[in-house]
């Protein structure tokens, strides 16, 4: 009797078992498709990235995080690495190129979205569901974030080089981009230098370590990558014109510096105005000058004047604003090492 009794409650609890499911197995990573290739134009990039072109950004802040629009097809341009980062030295061009959407405080980030467990909290995943639309895409600031986020909510997210430009942007007006949060960068999470910034200081000979970089250098930089801007914004105009010298006078202008080659069209087109010579690379010697004045009237009918002294003026202008900046660029440096370098030796006196 006993034995039949055991038999039937096996027998049940063999059915209960088999028809107990257990937890759904785990979904496949997710397969997004690729970028477009380099080259691409910013209508097939704007098409690939959603919404226009328009991403979302999930900025972690010191107490929590927040979400930001931003035209991702910046992302995505030739020279993003060196150009980004210069939208984000003053609060008023910041301002005009990000957009906050949503700015959360979460007591316990590390509850938020977890790099060594893989979990995202319900709260930051209905933050981020809740602003993003469909097709957008997600930048964010760590590699983790991007496979959590993918993994857990299926969200094709961006992580890169030029990202990180831009997060080095927020952090740097995160004051003003963000002002809800209260509490400030610590050292660790402020990155002081930019992937572009750095090309920029090295460009005119300045080797800084990142620790040194404050607030005045950073606008100084940005105001030589301005100045550099302002001239090479005519580098296409000034060698299409350049190939007429190489045609009429045997001149190969080809690696000539901008502000050479630009003195010497409007030397030709306009023999009569005060145009600077000398014998640096940027400017055009003494010999070369009276050899073009000779031959400007071999080159009536092929250049045009008008633009060709509004460009001249404009990059001599621009070269002079230039060789103040490098000057006040040298002696905040020298103070930026002064500094670095006073809790350096007073630690080396310490031990």
């Amino acid at each position: 009797m006993g034995g039949r009794s055991a038999q039937r409650a096996g027998k049940k609890r063999a059915k209960q078992s088999h028809g107990r499911r257990g937890p759904p197995p785990p979904l496949p990573p997710p397969i997004f498709p690729p970028p477009p290739p380099p080259g691409s134009s910013s209508a097939e990039i704007g098409d690939w990235l959603g919404n226009r072109g328009i991403i979302l950004v999930l900025f972690e802040t010191p107490s929590g995080f927040a979400l930001l629009r931003y035209d991702g097809i910046k992302l995505f341009r030739p020279g993003a690495l060196k150009d980004i980062w210069a939208r984000f030295t003053e609060e008023e061009s910041g301002n005009s190129v990000v957009y906050l959407e949503e700015f959360q405080i979460f007591k316990d980030k590390s509850r938020a979205i977890n790099p060594e467990t893989g979990v995202i909290s319900d709260q930051l995943a209905q933050m981020i569901q809740r602003r993003l639309r469909r097709d957008q895409k997600l930048a964010v600031g760590k590699s983790e974030y991007k496979t959590i986020i993918e993994a857990k909510l299926r969200i094709h997210c961006l992580f890169d080089e030029p990202v990180m430009e831009l997060m080095w942007g927020l952090k740097n007006l995160m004051k003003s981009l963000v002002p809800g949060e209260g509490s400030e960068l610590t050292n660790e999470d402020r990155r002081h230098m930019s992937r572009g910034m750095e090309s920029v200081l090295n460009h005119y000979g300045f080797q800084v370590k990142p620790e040194m970089v404050n607030g005045d250098i950073i606008i100084s930089a940005a105001t030589l990558y301005e100045c550099d801007y302002c001239v090479n914004k005519f580098a296409d105009y000034l060698h299409c014109y350049g190939q007429f010298l190489e045609e009429v006078s045997g001149i190969d202008s080809r690696d000539w510096d901008l502000q050479k080659l630009s003195t010497a069209l409007t030397l030709i087109c306009c023999p009569d105005e005060k145009i600077e010579i000398g014998n640096s690379e940027e400017m055009l010697s003494e010999d070369m000058a009276q050899a073009l004045v000779a031959q400007a009237h071999l080159y009536e009918d092929k250049l045009h004047e008008r633009s060709c002294l509004n460009i001249y003026r404009e990059i001599m202008w621009v070269r002079k604003i230039r060789s103040r900046m490098l000057t006040l660029l040298e002696s905040q440096m020298k103070k930026a090492e002064d500094a670095y370098a006073t809790p350096q030796m007073v630690e080396e006196k310490e031990n």
